[in-house]
């Protein structure tokens, strides 16, 4: 028999991030959401510009940091989010500096004061040589004492997740838009985890259009990513849970939320 998971994990490319992952992922977590906002204006408020996010998206995180008036820079690999971006910055009257690039490529002609990776968004290198080079490229990348920023789903979250379920939006012209996700691999050898989400649009009870994405991450261990923080040339390496700054971590933390210099 033919082997139908690897069929449908190679149905589509992987951490695509298209048109219709992009419109659902503004109406699911619009600039401002979640619960990091007040965490990185503290943590970069004491620091000297510019600064540069990492898989910056439809602009959750950037947007409120331009408005709060920081010189802050990004780069996202899906020119769907970037799309969104540029709407969201439009729509209040903000100048946009991001790039079309993605971990493996990104390249800057300037050296930043700090840079942020937020929301797991890191785990989306789904191999261990791939993200020790993009951790390498950060160090690159920042001033002497610069400081990087990275949070990282912990190791359970492979398997702690449900392995499937339904989740629906309703868009401001009414289409009904949803989403049916599944897990199609998972490989605690190498911490790997592929999930398929397949997004439907329904307009008046009929199926108007579909959209498949495949979506990899790698998960770390909490001593393997401070050792590779390490390899790749960083110090004074700290982590909190959930954005809780002084607080030991608890094993219900959803983000690990690492900070580390490059030294002087």
């Amino acid at each position: 028999m033919p082997d139908t998971t690897a069929n449908m994990a190679n149905a589509s490319p992987l951490n695509r991030y298209g048109e219709m992952c992009a419109e659902v992922y503004v109406l699911d977590k619009p600039p401002g959401a979640l619960g990091d906002i007040d965490y990185f204006r503290e943590a970069l408020g004491g620091l000297e510009g510019p600064f540069l996010e990492a898989a910056c998206g439809s602009g959750r995180l950037m947007i409120p940091m331009l408005e709060a008036g920081f010189d802050y820079h990004g780069f996202d690999h899906s020119e769907h989010m970037l799309a969104q971006c540029r709407r969201a910055a439009d729509q209040r009257g903000l100048t946009l500096k991001v790039q079309r690039s993605n971990y493996q490529d990104f390249a800057f002609d300037q050296l930043f004061g700090a840079i942020v990776s937020p929301v797991g968004s890191f785990t989306l290198v789904d191999d261990f040589d791939a993200a020790l080079a993009a951790l390498r490229r950060f160090h690159q990348q920042l001033r002497p004492g610069g400081r990087l920023f990275v949070d990282i789903m912990p190791l359970g979250y492979l398997t702690a997740r449900p392995l499937e379920g339904v989740r629906s939006w309703t868009t401001p012209g009414g289409d009904l838009l949803r989403i049916t996700s599944n897990v199609v691999e998972l490989d605690l050898l190498t911490q790997r985890r592929v999930s398929q989400d397949r997004y439907e649009r329904w307009r008046g009870g009929r199926l108007v259009e579909q959209e498949l994405e495949v979506l990899a991450v790698r998960c770390w261990g909490l001593k393997e990513f401070e050792l590779t923080l390490k390899e790749a040339g960083f110090a004074d390496i700290s982590v909190c849970g959930d954005y809780k700054v002084g607080r030991p971590l608890r094993t219900s933390d959803r983000q690990w939320c690492f900070q580390a210099v490059k030294p002087l």
